[in-house]
């Protein structure tokens, strides 16, 4: 990895696109600062930590840590990625945006558009919300009238808007997927943090010298485990051999090649558990904006469970039902986002088109079916593996007691969007070279 970035260095054209990337990751860190007009940042703080308690973590590090300071980019991406799952389950529900996907790059660049919309729509309801929920809550200094409030919602739109904006940019003119780089330096900054929470907790502490030594080297083993996984999962995949007939074109037999499909069994990346868990935050974000005289409820005992920092306790063993519906979100994910992304029955017709076949199966509707059934099969194997690796850390965290925002979600994350981009960069250097030679 560091050869490639070594090499990547030497090229201008690249060097260029990381130093925008990197730019922008320093406009994001800057923009977490700035506090938001009128509102007061310790008295915020103070009812973060009590209202949220143990679901504090994903979302200071889905963040960056922006929400609990309150600062301009305190909605941060959480809109785009709601808008995201709203508009990928509406293309199934709404036969023209389902056209619209299978006009291609047009038809892409149509749906983005839309999602920028439905972005801005939700930052303005969150916003709103969160402003009036701030005034009634004496979280704003008493000096702010209707126009503090109308400033407020303001400056979280725009501060939304303009991360997702950055995302866009570090697509087009940076490295990587842009909204996937925004989200993986959020969880980074609060790492550090975290890190010496752990020393704090399990190593400073610890009652002897034995017992801390043992402390760090779990710590380490879980982490160190947790990216090893990640990256075996993540390179994981089915080849489906596909041979082409010969033919003879004048005085010459073409074909006659043998090549793969690639499967991977982790077809979704990351996107699954992004979309799970940011589902799963939603309600306890709403809620928390809304006062409950009753601390029994059916509702906040279902908000214990979505929160993935009570499942594993040994105080509270209900919350871990939250567990289940953690694991079903993430399979139907992975299995939704597979289905937009690959289309085995297009797969096959282009292979019938070109002549190929998968040794064994018919061209046409059986391999379509056969390619249905394969994929069906490594993506739950997928699933599964991203579940277990996710788990891992909040089991430890449940168990023991270890209070950090970054978990299983957080490192596959991280591990995930640093491999795509180290491949996206070596991808570069290939075209490139191509080009080179060519040229000469």
């Amino acid at each position: 990895m560091f050869k490639t970035l070594q090499n990547a260095f030497k090229i201008k054209e690249i060097r260029t696109k990381l130093f925008f990337t990197f730019l922008m990751l320093i406009v994001i860190r800057l923009g977490s600062q700035l506090p938001v007009p009128g509102v007061n940042a310790s008295v915020f703080s103070d009812w973060f930590q009590n209202q949220f308690g143990d679901s504090a973590g994903l979302l200071s590090a889905f963040t960056g840590g922006s929400f609990e300071k309150m600062s301009l980019f305190a909605l941060n991406i959480t809109p785009y990625i709601t808008s995201s799952i709203i508009m990928q389950l509406l293309t199934i529900a709404i036969p023209k945006l389902e056209e619209m996907q299978k006009e291609g790059e047009d038809g892409r660049k149509k749906i983005a558009s839309i999602t920028r919309y439905v972005t801005v729509g939700l930052a303005l309801i969150e916003s709103t919300a969160m402003a009036i929920g701030f005034r009634n809550q004496g979280m704003m200094d008493q000096t702010v009238g209707a126009w503090g409030i109308v400033t407020v919602i303001a400056a979280l739109t725009a501060g939304s808007a303009f991360l997702m904006w950055i995302g866009e940019q570090i697509t087009e003119n940076g490295v990587g997927n842009g909204i996937s780089v925004v989200l993986t330096i959020n969880i980074i900054s609060r790492i550090p943090q975290d890190i010496t929470g752990l020393y704090d907790q399990f190593i400073k502490g610890a009652s002897s010298f034995a017992s801390s030594v043992l402390a760090a080297v779990i710590i380490i083993a879980i982490i160190v485990g947790t990216v090893v996984l990640t990256v075996i999962l993540g390179g994981g995949e089915r080849r489906i051999p596909v041979q082409y007939a010969k033919k003879v074109q004048g005085r010459k037999i073409v074909g006659g090649q043998s090549s793969h499909i690639p499967l991977k069994v982790n077809t979704g990346g990351v996107i699954p558990i992004i979309f799970a868990s940011s589902l799963m935050q939603l309600p306890i974000v709403i809620s928390s904006f809304f006062k409950s005289s009753q601390t029994n409820n059916w509702w906040t005992k279902f908000l214990g469970m979505l929160n993935s920092g009570r499942w594993f306790s040994k105080e509270t063993p209900i919350n871990s039902i939250g567990v289940l519906i953690y694991i079903v979100l993430v399979v139907f994910f992975a299995y939704f986002y597979t289905s937009i992304t690959f289309n085995p029955l297009e797969v096959s017709e282009n292979m019938k088109k070109q002549g190929g076949f998968v040794p064994g199966i018919r061209p046409g509707k059986p391999t379509s079916e056969y390619l249905t059934k394969i994929l069906n099969y490594i993506i739950f194997i997928g699933a599964i593996g991203l579940v277990i690796v996710a788990l891992i850390p909040l089991f430890f965290n449940g168990w023991f007691g270890a209070d950090v925002s970054f978990g299983g979600t957080s490192l596959i994350i991280i591990v995930g969007v640093i491999l795509e981009t180290m491949k996206q960069i070596e991808s570069m250097m290939l075209v490139r070279n191509y080009k080179g030679f060519l040229n000469d």
